[in-house]
This record gives structure tokens, C-alpha cells and sequence, in this order.
């Protein structure tokens, strides 16, 4: 079973930065320098933990141009269990109705993100030299 929570605690944010380190600078190559940013302070970060152990994360920020939802990251032994689905619900269930919410999703993700509602807007970019659309939903 998946629970999903804001992380409160230094433990859990030690948590989801293994996760996201695991995944994005690991699995994917990403540039540490790439994945820790300036916002990391100011952002609400989950933790999902499926049976007690900690193995996804993600984290929602205020932008200008909407809320944006980031950082999405699954450890590998916990893809296909819902773990994914629990962040993105949990994540939209923290936005007010009638908000925009978007993101920068990996193009091997989408339609993952459709079947929760969003949309593709425009054309593939890069970041990180991993291919990517923007997608955006109505909450």
C-alpha cells in the first residue's frame, strides 16, 4: 500500500534526495548540479512510502506562470505499483479548484500524465539532454 505525505522532517528530505539522486543523477545521468536547485527551500516536497519504505518523491512549486509539479521520482524496484499515481494525486489534491498546474514531463512519461489529465502544450525540449513537453491541467 502506498501513503503519501508533505515531508515535515530532515529524515524524510534525506529520503527523497537518495530518491531523486538514485533516479535522476544514477539511472539517468543527470548533473547533480542540474537536480538540486534554489528551490528547494521553498517548495512542498512528498514522500511516498509503499509498506513503510520510503521510494518515490515529488514536489510542488509556485511559479508565475501556475503551480508547477516537479521532480517526479519512483525508485526502479517500485515502478508499476501505483507509487507514481499516489504522488500525482496527492499532489493535485494540495491545488485550490480552478488552478493551473503544469509540468515538465519526460517524454517517456506522458501518457502516464494524460491518464491523469494533462495535456501536452507545445513542442519537445530538452533539459538535462533528456527530451521533455510541457503539459498542464485545469484542477
Amino acid at each position: 500500500m502506498t501513503e503519501v505525505s508533505p515531508i515535515y522532517t530532515a529524515k524524510d528530505m534525506e529520503h527523497a534526495f537518495e530518491i531523486r539522486r538514485l533516479v535522476f543523477v544514477i539511472e539517468q545521468a543527470v548533473d547533480p548540479s542540474e537536480e538540486y536547485d534554489e528551490h528547494e527551500s521553498t517548495c512542498i516536497h512528498l514522500l511516498a512510502k509503499y509498506d513503510g519504505v520510503p521510494c518515490g518523491t515529488a514536489r510542488i512549486r509556485k511559479t508565475e506562470n501556475g503551480t508547477k509539479l516537479e521532480r517526479f521520482a519512483v525508485l526502479n524496484t517500485y515502478r508499476g505499483k501505483g507509487v507514481g499515481a499516489a504522488l500525482v494525486d496527492a499532489c493535485l489534491s494540495k491545488l485550490e479548484a480552478g488552478t493551473y498546474a503544469y509540468m515538465h514531463a519526460q517524454e517517456h512519461a506522458l501518457d502516464f500524465y494524460a491518464k491523469h489529465g494533462f495535456q501536452p502544450v507545445g513542442e519537445r525540449f530538452w533539459e538535462c539532454e533528456i527530451p521533455h513537453f510541457k503539459m498542464w491541467k485545469h484542477v
